[in-house]
């Protein structure tokens, strides 16, 4: 549920670009270029006329301990969801990403938005990348990250 409020967040809060994961961008990678890169998928399930491919356990993508993604009915990554197998904490997230966005307008480079989901965990919204940011319920360290575009939002 969380998710889908952070996608609804995100579907109105930037324009159709996203940050790349691994080389694979939203809206623009095809599902054949993933296969290609990471190999065969653990597992793949159709919904909706959608597939999600999801690589773990073995399979998993080195830093991972499981990536999904998932592919529109053309074949194109819409979304990226990656679930980091080290422990990744806030200070790192803000060195890689950027830091917390200054009251008043959004500046030009990079930053989050602190935001809560339904469920009054913290999530940082980085509008600008097309990236979401779930911390675990110690409100510390990275549960998972969310790759995509505003289409995928939708």
């Amino acid at each position: 549920m969380r998710t889908l409020i952070a996608l609804a967040v995100i579907a109105v809060a930037f324009p159709a670009v996203a940050k790349p994961w691994q080389g694979v961008e939203p809206g623009v990678t095809k599902k054949d270029e993933v296969v290609k890169k990471f190999g065969e998928p653990s597992r793949t399930v159709s919904q909706d006329g959608k597939e999600t491919i999801a690589y773990l356990g073995k399979e998993a993508i080195k830093g991972t301990s499981q990536a999904q993604f998932k592919v529109d009915a053309s074949g194109l990554i819409e979304r990226i969801d990656v679930f980091p197998g080290p422990v990744i904490d806030k200070e790192t997230i803000e060195t890689s990403y950027g830091p917390a966005c200054p009251s008043g307008p959004v500046p030009a480079t990079p930053c989050y938005q602190r935001k809560l989901t339904d469920d009054f965990r913290t999530y940082f919204l980085y509008p600008k990348l097309g990236l979401a940011i779930f911390f675990n319920e110690d409100g510390k360290t990275v549960q998972s990250l969310t790759f995509t575009t505003q289409k995928a939002a939708k």
